[in-house]
């Protein structure tokens, strides 16, 4: 399977992408744990069915140390014992933020509330944005059919 289209190779997707790099890098350099960071950006792409973005965050979570357990059960976290309270919290959130059209309402009260129990703003800064952020990069990738199955860790610097 081929992409549609170069997305570095096209001068104006290319520019795209290096200023939404540029938000992430904030995101990765915040207060917001960095295992945490890949947990959202699992699931979120595993919920919009990204392949390139599981791929590659799944690669990266394991390359930065995270347990093959967890890993697996990412999917499955409500039934899951090996999350935390702050992450399951952080997932609850990421899941009513990525799943945004199909709740009249967004993200309930109650999702918000328990995340600002486990994080400060600016980390709930950070945690809302790469739920924004990795939605985008998940929408770019299965609109163009990235294919998933190759990515490397660090491959992006």
């Amino acid at each position: 399977m081929d992409a549609r289209m170069d997305l570095f190779a096209n001068p104006v997707s290319a520019a795209i992408l290096k200023r939404i790099r540029a938000v992430g890098a904030v995101v990765a350099g915040s207060a917001l744990p960095a295992a945490t960071q890949e947990l959202v950006k699992i699931r979120a792409s595993q919920i919009n069915g990204c392949g390139f973005c599981t791929d590659m965050h799944t690669k990266e979570a394991a390359h930065a140390g995270e347990t093959a357990t967890r890993l697996h059960l990412v999917a499955a976290w409500r039934e899951a014992t090996v999350f935390t309270e702050a992450e399951r919290a952080a997932l609850e959130l990421t899941e009513q933020g990525t799943r945004i059209a199909d709740a009249a309402g967004g993200v309930t009260d109650e999702a918000w509330d328990e995340a600002a129990r486990h994080y400060d703003e600016d980390q709930l800064a950070a945690l809302v944005s790469l739920i924004a952020l990795i939605n985008a990069y998940n929408r770019v990738n299965v609109l163009v059919r990235q294919p998933a199955g190759d990515y490397r860790p660090g491959q992006f610097g």
